[in-house]
């Protein structure tokens, strides 16, 4: 089935999102200039989320990437609420104290986020009393906290992750009088979301991850050449100090089950998460929950095993590790990706993609055709094909759609081959995750006159 490339255009557009930031006043010119965003499914519905949004009343911005995995409901509540969880975290004691004291009062609240949202970012309407409940409790908690400290960026990061993991956790035991609410919250904790967030404020750029979704940097050298700095760490079985980790907090004799085929348990990529309540909860607590829950929890398959050789939960934190870079005017882009895009693409030619891209400058790789016999019928063909693509490179206005292209449609040499990448839209949704993930970026370009 062979799709014309207006086709693969609108396949590949369906979910692109851009947003400019506009300089304020003169006063405060932000150190973002705007960010691409844009979502390829491979499983139906998609699993991954993105987010964005700007403090209003702190400075920043926020920008998100969440895979989730045993269905979409974790990483879709994890993408409507960490936000507002790392900007209550980030908030000065007297602004909580108004925040509370409107809503104590029924006045209109101060508005904490301006979200920056494609039409398909849904947010559910449903539980938001619910969420809103929990957040509120966390800010009443953290102003009897008040220990007249600013809080320090990274710190907040750390605590809006574990806390909203834990409200996930006890929203679920607590359950809810509204059938639909109390499947919705049970499906939330039993599923799973990993999580990779960045904070800019002016120079300072946090990012805060939790699993193997990654964030990277573009930096140019001087010689406009692009390179690629790594800003998180996977957190899974190829890092060693993970899996160290992993095996510090358990007992020596479940040493030989903890991590069995790359998997924790045998069953679990990440090894952090948020939700994934059965790697968490104790055998009791699950057994009581799933038992009072609604009878679709009780007939869903996923729900009613227990892991093997589970001795001493929990084995899955949500807690992020967080790197924090002083941006330079060389840093010129950071791109925030799910895993589909870092089994498919190296981080030196995603680097040098988005910078072509932003820049327009192309620099011409040799063509390598690596131990291939090229008659020189055959090479005159590439070198036509190659000036052909140039003139066209730039179609896409969009950094993150540029991105989803090669990842889906590089060939052997490098380049975008549409016969391919028609293939791999066409195929049917059963088919399509045998052969990728879903794909999530988000490219933020920096302000390096700021800077």
């Amino acid at each position: 089935f062979y799709l014309t490339p207006p086709q693969v255009n609108s396949i590949l557009k369906a979910n692109e999102y851009s947003f400019k930031v506009p300089e304020f006043d003169g006063k405060n010119i932000s150190s973002v200039l705007g960010f691409d965003s844009n979502q390829l499914p491979a499983n139906a519905p998609i699993e991954d989320r993105r987010s964005a949004a700007t403090c209003l009343q702190t400075r920043g911005m926020l920008l998100g990437v969440f895979d989730g995995h045993a269905g979409c409901a974790c990483a879709q509540a994890v993408s409507e609420r960490l936000f507002y969880y790392i900007a209550v975290s980030l908030l000065p004691h007297e602004t909580l104290l108004e925040i509370e004291n409107a809503v104590e009062s029924g006045r209109a609240l101060l508005p904490i986020l301006q979200w920056h949202k494609h039409p398909n970012d849904y947010f559910s309407k449903e539980a938001s009393k619910l969420y809103f409940n929990s957040l509120r409790t966390y800010w009443q908690e953290l102003i009897d906290l008040n220990s007249g400290e600013t809080t320090d960026v990274r710190e907040a990061l750390i605590n809006a992750f574990k806390r909203l993991d834990n409200d996930i956790s006890l929203e679920a035991q607590v359950g809810d009088p509204n059938s639909f609410l109390n499947y919705l919250v049970l499906r939330v904790a039993f599923s799973g979301a990993t999580a990779c967030v960045a904070h800019v404020d002016g120079v300072d750029l946090h990012i805060a991850n939790t699993g193997d979704s990654r964030a990277m940097l573009g930096v140019q050298e001087e010689d406009g050449s692009w390179s690629a700095v790594n800003l998180s760490y996977d957190h899974n079985a190829q890092n060693e100090h993970e899996v160290e980790r992993v095996k510090m907090e358990h007992p020596k004799s479940e040493e030989k089950s903890l991590v069995k085929q790359d998997r924790l348990l045998g069953l679990l990529m990440p090894f952090r998460a948020f939700g994934d309540v059965k790697f968490k909860w104790s055998i009791e607590l699950q057994k009581r929950v799933i038992e009072s829950g609604p009878d679709q929890m009780n007939d869903n398959e996923y729900t009613k095993f227990i892991p093997p050789n589970y001795h001493t939960p929990p084995y899955l934190t949500a807690e992020p590790e967080v790197i924090h870079h002083k941006l330079r005017p060389q840093d010129k882009f950071l791109v925030l990706a799910t895993d589909g895009l870092w089994e498919t693409m190296h981080r030196q030619d995603v680097a040098r993609i988005v910078g072509e891209y932003l820049t327009g400058v192309h620099h011409e790789q040799p063509i390598a055709v690596g131990g291939y016999k090229v008659t020189l019928g055959q090479m005159h063909g590439l070198l036509t094909e190659r000036r052909a693509r140039i003139s066209s490179v730039f179609e896409d206005q969009n950094a993150a759609t540029h991105l989803i292209r090669h990842a889906v449609g590089n060939n052997e040499f490098g380049t975008v081959d549409h016969e391919r990448l028609s293939k791999m839209l066409s195929l049917p949704e059963e088919l399509a995750r045998m052969y990728r993930d879903d794909i999530t970026i988000i490219v933020v370009q920096f302000n390096s006159h700021v800077i």
